[in-house]
């Protein structure tokens, strides 16, 4: 999250337009709610879990008016982050509906500038498994390290 509110800081006068879906939101897209919370939690494995998360709702609507400026966003963000006391990194999540269909969740890429706007890609949030997860953190650490690689130093015991 502090890379894309950095990124927008830096970009505040250009129009913020996010993409799911395959296509952009439309240019009078509402950001109509921000919540931020604390989760506790224990994952499928009873391990315990411990986040701080940030959803943001768009409603993507077309009114008469263009995308929102990036630092009008990232002040919105700021706004809350600040009213909850969010000083850890938070997880982003985007909750996106056309007030028609239900709302989906989405996570965010990292922005980039393209034609004179910061676009921001959208992709779905799947299910994940944390205990396995981690298991494949690991093991791919553990090729990363000790995998077989010309001029490489052994790093396992």
């Amino acid at each position: 999250m502090a890379a894309l509110l950095g990124f927008l800081t830096d970009h505040k006068d250009r129009p913020l337009v996010f993409f799911y879906e395959g296509r952009p939101v439309l240019p009078g897209y509402h950001v109509t709610e921000v919540k931020a919370g604390r989760f506790d939690a224990l994952d499928c494995g009873g391990n315990p879990e411990s986040w701080s998360e940030i959803f943001v709702q768009l409603w993507d609507v077309n009114e008469d008016r263009t995308h929102m400026p990036a630092g009008r966003y990232a002040a919105i963000i700021r706004k809350v982050t600040e009213h909850v006391g969010l000083n850890e990194p938070a997880k982003l999540t985007f909750e996106v509906s056309d007030g028609v269909r239900p709302m989906q969740l989405y996570r965010a890429a990292l922005p980039r500038l393209t034609d004179g706007a910061v676009h921001v890609e959208l992709a779905p949030r799947p299910a994940s498994c944390k205990p396995r997860d981690r298991w494949l953190e690991e093991e791919k650490s553990a090729k990363a390290c000790c995998g077989p690689s010309a001029g490489r130093q052994p790093c396992c015991g």
